[in-house]
C-alpha cells in the first residue's frame, strides 16, 4: 500500500498537512464533494494540492507529517519543494536513515 504525505493550501491561505493512501478520495473529502475530510478544512474551502510525497509505509508517512507540521510555513514549502514534491509526484520519498 502506498502512503502519501500531502500539503494543501486552503482558501484563506493557510496550509494543511495530512497522510492518505488515496489522494483523489481525500481531496474530494476536503473539498466537500464526498463525506469526511478534516474539520480544519471544512470552513476553508476550496483547498488545492500544493505537494505530495510517497512514503514507504504508514509509520514513515506519519513521522514526516509530524515533522512538517512543526515547521514554519516557509520551511514547509521549501522542504517539500526541495524533495521534488509536486502535484503529480509519484516517486518514493528518499529518506536518509534517521531523517524522519
Amino acid at each position: 500500500m502506498e502512503w502519501r504525505v500531502y500539503l494543501l493550501e486552503c482558501a484563506d491561505g493557510t496550509l494543511y498537512c495530512g497522510v492518505t493512501t488515496d489522494l483523489e478520495r481525500r481531496m474530494a473529502e476536503h473539498n466537500g464533494q464526498a463525506p469526511g475530510g478534516a474539520r480544519y478544512t471544512q470552513g476553508r474551502r476550496p483547498v488545492r494540492l500544493l505537494a505530495s510525497l510517497v512514503c514507504p509505509d504508514r509509520a514513515r508517512a506519519c513521522r514526516l507529517e509530524h515533522r512538517i507540521k512543526t515547521l514554519a510555513r516557509s520551511a514547509k514549502l521549501a522542504y517539500l519543494l526541495s524533495q521534488g514534491a509536486g502535484q503529480d509526484e509519484t516517486r518514493p520519498l528518499a529518506l536518509a536513515p534517521g531523517a524522519v
